[in-house]
């Protein structure tokens, strides 16, 4: 157990900016030392990054939250020679750099080039960035914009619903916003979504995690919206219009004082294309969504920096209808509602340390409501949590070493008011009863301390670090987890060499999670087992290298072993959306993955990428609630492909921008088909999906049917985005456990052919 002093002092200091970030500190002056205002750019081809900013008239400006890596930079005044260099982002401890322009035509001898910075030769992990300029062109349905971005990358998948799966995983995925982590489902049946308009930058994880990280570590996707601004006011303007009615804007609006920012956003849209139908129809697919962000920031010195975010967002939308619901007459509403206030402030020393207090307060709710006319039960859901969570670290830099330690705390309370009544008694067997109604609180608390450093020696840097977590919410578990990372670098040949080791404690789903573990189920019928839902234990195994080829562009590629025990799933009610957390006995997932990637070559950007995945689960069932049928697979010790198990993946896309403000782009992707079952024979899954719909399963091989998506895109002009949206074309019955007689079935969806209109 945490102590008191132990907390406190955690509190006392914790990380402003996001994990692998750091501050750059300039100052441009004349060979006297006199300030000169100037023109700042700054570009990194291995975090795809690039900004311009403008000293203030002391010839200062503070870059913040540069992802770890290599930078060029270049600086200009009209009348003195420009400015080439380089440097590095190794600490969250800001580096200070001084600059002496000259007067023309005398010229800097440091010339920078893409390819100087193409690979990071300290980077452990494989590590997937995404632009802004690639944020800013998005297309894609209200609410995905983030999933489908980082489903571009190889070791993701994207299910039906905007559901991100991570290299085998179901529910692990862990958004860090800002710095701050959030756990729970963040896709559209399940949450607000941050919106993309906001966003500056993102990384997308699936190894060599540092010990800083944990709950959920399938994958990391970390989120920045804040960025350095630029003096003065500027704004933005963004519409969309699309298939399906789709209408979507959003307007942004951001203020500079030298030492201040002010920012908010506001945004809505309407589609009738929200969620994944499970038949070509569409039926029922009606949402509107809205969100609005206002943001802080103030620096009292270079030594004190202040930050607040309030973040609202929610959705109305209606469930998807079957066939037969749709004939039946069936409607059924769900919202969701988030509304999250972030704190951070800021201290560094003289000495090279920084600390800091890093805090989040938010609310969530979800409900869930039938009509009359529901088929075959009326299912109704209010759930939804309190969170307050404090991090707290303190980081330095002392020789080769770039440590840093601390510790976070989530406070949470967690609701649950669920409902059914059986409206078609033939689907059901006798034992389950017609009603069933359940209603419980509960805290959560969960603690975690770490600590952990980066080791820098010639060609080598180490990564290492452990995490010691607390999970107390249905069980009372604890666990330490070492992690290491180790980078080689040859720079005569433009590689770097690397391998990783995580131990991951992944906490389960909270989603309906009382109510699996609860006694009060057992009313559901004689032949009912619920067990706890435990804590996943894993070991994660990563090897990879990254090399420049044509000097242009980067290869990354990566081999991974994953080893789980109390591997996480999770059930639906029906085609209601309701989802409860099982787990089985363990998991093996295995796989291999490539990119290429062409950041910036002259007016063009490309990448294409391939993985390769198998995933293994096997029986028994060790968590969840269960009847009728599905508790055979207690005493089973059977083996089955885990749901996300697509062997063969392949995704490009490429981008020609002739002009500033014009670009043009396309994607490919190929899937071989992710596995199913259906208890039933062909005819029966035609009268409840439709024939059109099967005709894209295989029965014989128990996979959907392998797919191609070829997306183009006319010229468009930044800041008015076209709309690219799916038709349904293609869709997949797709479940572990789905069959007549049982109460709990499952019966997931996914579509997608791109249309661009």
């Amino acid at each position: 157990m945490v102590g008191p002093l132990a907390m406190a002092l955690a509190v006392m200091a914790a990380q402003f900016a996001q994990a692998g970030t750091g501050e750059l500190r300039l100052r441009v002056t004349d060979q006297s030392g006199s300030p000169l205002q100037s023109v700042v750019e700054i570009t990194s081809s291995s975090n795809d990054y690039r900004a311009t900013v403008d000293t203030d008239e002391g010839g200062t400006v503070d870059v913040k939250r540069l992802p770890f890596g290599a930078y060029g930079l270049a600086v200009r005044r009209d009348g003195f020679a420009t400015f080439s260099g380089r440097f590095e982002i190794r600490s969250i401890v800001p580096i200070d750099y001084p600059v002496a322009l000259t007067i023309a035509p005398i010229r800097s001898e440091v010339t920078v080039g893409a390819a100087d910075t193409l690979i990071d030769p300290q980077q452990t992990a494989a590590v997937q960035r995404i632009d802004v300029d690639t944020v800013q062109r998005r297309t894609a349905l209200p609410g995905r914009a983030l999933p489908e971005l980082v489903n571009t990358q190889p070791g993701w998948l994207l299910e039906a619903n905007g559901v991100l799966h991570p290299r085998g995983s179901e529910y692990q995925t862990q958004y860090v916003i800002d710095g701050l982590p959030l756990t729970d489902n963040r896709s559209p049946a399940f949450a607000a979504e941050v919106e993309a308009a906001d966003v500056r930058g993102v990384r997308a994880m699936t190894g060599g995690f540092p010990a800083e990280y944990g709950r959920k570590l399938g994958g990391v996707i970390e989120v920045v919206t804040l960025g350095t601004a630029r003096s003065g006011l500027h704004g933005s303007v963004n519409t969309s219009l699309g298939s399906f009615s789709t209408l979507d804007g959003t307007a942004a609006a951001e203020y500079a004082w030298p030492r201040a920012v002010l920012g908010a956003s506001v945004g809505a849209a309407d589609t009738d294309r929200y969620l994944d139908p499970p038949v070509e129809e569409n039926f029922t697919n009606h949402a509107t969504t809205s969100h609005g962000t206002i943001r802080f920031e103030r620096d009292f010195s270079r030594a004190d920096r202040l930050g607040v975010i309030v973040r609202r967002g929610q959705a109305n939308f209606l469930v998807p209808n079957e066939l037969r619901q749709a004939e039946a007459g069936q409607r059924q509403d769900r919202a969701s509602r988030e509304t999250m206030g972030q704190f951070s402030y800021q201290r560094t020393f003289s000495t090279p340390v920084v600390a800091d207090v890093r805090g989040m307060a938010r609310r969530l709710s979800a409900r869930l409501w039938s009509n009359e006319a529901a088929t075959p039960i009326a299912a109704f859901q209010d759930r939804g949590f309190r969170e307050v969570y404090v991090k707290a670290t303190i980081a330095g830099h002392a020789g080769v070493h770039e440590w840093k330690a601390g510790g976070d705390v989530s406070d949470a309370a967690v609701r649950e008011d669920f409902a059914y009544r059986i409206t078609d008694p033939g689907e059901f067997d006798d034992s389950v009863p017609q009603a069933f109604g359940f209603a419980d609180r509960r805290p959560d608390v969960e603690r975690a301390l770490f600590v952990q450093d980066r080791v820098r020696a010639g060609r080598w840097t180490v990564d290492a670090g452990v995490r010691w977590d607390q999970y107390r919410f249905v069980v009372d578990q604890r666990a330490l987890s070492p992690r290491v990372a180790v980078a080689w670098a040859w720079p005569g040949m433009n590689l770097v060499l690397r391998g990783s080791y995580d131990r991951a404690f992944q906490t389960p789903a909270f989603e309906n999670l009382l109510l699996a573990s609860s006694p009060a189920v057992e009313t559901l019928g004689g032949d009912v087992v619920h067990l706890a839902v435990r804590p996943s234990l894993g070991h994660f195994y990563e090897a990879g290298l990254s090399t420049v080829l044509f000097g242009a562009g980067r290869l990354d590629a990566s081999y991974f072993v994953r080893t789980m025990t109390n591997f996480a799933d999770d059930d639906l009610l029906l085609n209601t959306g309701v989802s409860f957390p099982i787990a089985f006995d363990s998991a093996t997932v295995r796989g291999a993955e490539a990119k290429f990637e062409v950041p910036r070559w002259h007016r063009l950007a490309a990448s294409a990428s391939y993985a390769w995945m198998r995933g293994v689960g096997r029986l028994p069932i060790t968590g969840g609630l269960f009847l009728g049928e599905d508790t055979a697979a207690l005493s089973s010790t059977a083996t089955f492909p885990v749901s996300q198990d697509q062997r063969h993946t392949v995704r490009g896309q490429v981008t020609y921008q002739p002009a500033p403000m014009l670009w043009v782009g396309g994607s490919f992707a190929y899937g071989s088909g992710l596995p199913f079952e259906f208890d039933g024979d062909r005819a029966a899954a035609a009268a409840q999906y439709g024939s059109r719909i099967v005709d894209r399963v295989n029965f014989e091989t128990g996979r959907v049917r392998a797919f191609v998506s070829l997306d183009h895109r006319p010229p468009q002009r930044d800041q008015l985005c076209g709309a690219v949206l799916g038709d349904g074309a293609r869709a997949a019955a797709e479940s572990h456990r789905a069959g007549t007689g049982r109460l709990l079935r499952s019966c997931r969806s996914s579509s997608r052919i791109p249309r661009t209109i």
